[in-house]
């Protein structure tokens, strides 16, 4: 069974920055992508940004565009999540997720790491 393993969170203040990891581990990592979703106390999780495993590419909310960059490090079944100019409404629970290969969506989710965005 494939786990996913995030890190990185923390209190930070508006304008700074923070970097998220997340490392896939288990029998047989094959991902198709993988990506971040965010939860904030009392609204739905949302989708933060993602990468295609085999060609990198990357995708980003509007909300994050042009602050947040998802990279990768294939070798370490790792992706990380690097968070800049960082604002209160940022404020959420960040999860790690991936599509494994087969399926049609987001299956597998890690347990989740609190960003604190303070004003």
């Amino acid at each position: 069974q494939v786990q996913l393993v995030e890190s990185g969170g923390g209190l930070v203040q508006a304008g700074g920055s923070l970097r998220l990891s997340c490392t896939a581990s288990g029998r047989t990592v094959s991902n198709v992508a993988m990506g971040w979703f965010r939860q904030a106390p009392g609204k739905e999780r949302e989708f933060v940004g993602s990468i295609r495993w085999s060609g990198g590419s990357t995708y980003y909310a509007v909300s994050v565009k042009g602050r947040f960059a998802i990279s990768r490090h294939k070798t370490q079944n790792t992706v990380y999540l690097q968070m800049n100019s960082l604002k209160p409404e940022d404020t959420a629970v960040y999860y790690c997720a991936a599509q494994s290969t087969g399926a049609s969506s987001y299956n597998l989710f890690g347990q989740g790491t609190q960003v604190t965005v303070s004003s």
